[in-house]
């Protein structure tokens, strides 16, 4: 069977992190989000995948090439104009017509056993099905109602959770039959969501909502990006974690190669520091922290609860908190930085506005 990636956002909601990279390559746990997605697939025999590209596409080309690294044969769409996440299958339909595939969004980190998604589908006899996650708050999202069989009567576009018919939501993972594309417009932008589900529906044909349990989210906005780097590390969701981990006081440690550590630097929590990071003499870390790649910490600089991207350098006697830090940044010595999401060139108001 064959797979596709949904990678042709512009991830606005997580700006200003994407102007620097399109959303599948920003790094969970110092992984990008996709790799995440091509491992689970992998995992699961999906070796054949397609993804459809829009914004940036040289960086996802150049960083996954044709997916040989990943244990995968991957093949890429770049769409000129944006035409829905529909569209964007329609753009691969040479690709994957022919026998039921999976479609899944290229913004998830997630640990879901897909193949019993499709053993699910496959046994209802489903044209399409929609993996659903059960939620406390499903005001975010698009929710899913169903039959006692499972399969789809309606759906609700982001209710209140006191509107809400239902506590299920579609997590964007989806099983397709290849007839499905008879079901799609020839031209024009069309959705999943709002437009080819509802239709397929409301003409009684077989859509069925698969439950999924395990880890699920979203890597939609600014929080849901640090909280899906601080479930990696506490292994809520099972993930790959690189590097060599070590227990270093009260912290768990994971230590990229070539990172030198000094002695005098205090850890707390759980920290992941990538590949040639220095931590310079007196520097802290507490709550749940990510370095990437070559970071330097100064001395005596405070970092607490927060992901620094490669190529950084924290200064001396700075104060960073529950931020982001982008690639390539220099926070200035004895800086504080609070709540805020941040690369070069953007204000600290800014980057404060991006994380509400």
């Amino acid at each position: 069977m064959k797979a596709m990636v949904l990678a042709a956002g512009v991830g606005s909601r997580l700006e200003p992190l994407t102007t620097q990279v399109p959303k599948p390559i920003v790094p969970v746990a110092n992984i990008p989000v996709m790799e995440h997605l091509l491992k689970l697939l992998a995992k699961h025999d999906f070796t054949d995948i397609c993804a459809n590209l829009h914004y940036m596409p040289e960086k996802l080309i150049e960083y996954f090439n044709e997916g040989k690294k990943f244990g995968v044969n991957l093949t890429f769409k770049t769409e000129e104009r944006l035409s829905g996440d529909a569209g964007g299958v329609r753009a691969c339909r040479e690709f994957l017509q022919g026998d039921t595939f999976i479609v899944i969004m290229g913004d998830l980190i997630a640990d879901t056993d897909l193949t019993s998604v499709i053993q699910e589908h496959k046994k209802k006899k489903a044209l399409a099905s929609i993996a659903i996650k059960e939620m406390d708050d499903v005001s975010r999202f698009g929710v899913v109602v169903t039959d006692e069989n499972g399969f789809i009567t309606g759906f609700q576009e982001k209710p209140s959770n006191e509107e809400a018919l239902s506590k299920f939501i579609s997590t964007g993972i989806y099983v397709l039959e290849p007839e499905i594309f008879d079901h799609i417009p020839a031209t024009g932008e069309y959705g999943f969501g709002r437009q080819l589900f509802p239709t397929l529906v409301a003409k009684k044909l077989p859509v069925l909502g698969v439950k999924i349990g395990g880890y699920w989210s979203d890597v939609g906005c600014v929080a849901q990006y640090r909280e899906a780097n601080f479930d990696a590390l506490s292994g809520k969701v099972k993930v790959d974690l690189p590097g060599k981990k070590v227990e270093r006081g009260n912290a768990t440690v994971w230590v990229g190669d070539g990172s030198q550590i000094d002695d005098t630097a205090k850890f707390e929590g759980l920290v992941l520091l990538g590949r040639n990071c220095k931590v310079q003499p007196g520097a802290t870390f507490g709550g749940t922290v990510v370095l990437g790649d070559n970071v330097t910490v100064e001395a005596g600089a405070h970092v607490v609860d927060s992901i620094v991207w490669s190529d950084s350098v924290v200064g001396a006697n700075s104060e960073i908190r529950n931020s982001v830090i982008g690639y390539g940044c220099t926070v200035s010595g004895g800086a504080k930085y609070s709540e805020v999401a941040t690369v070069n060139g953007a204000s600290e108001e800014t980057a404060a506005a991006a994380t509400r």
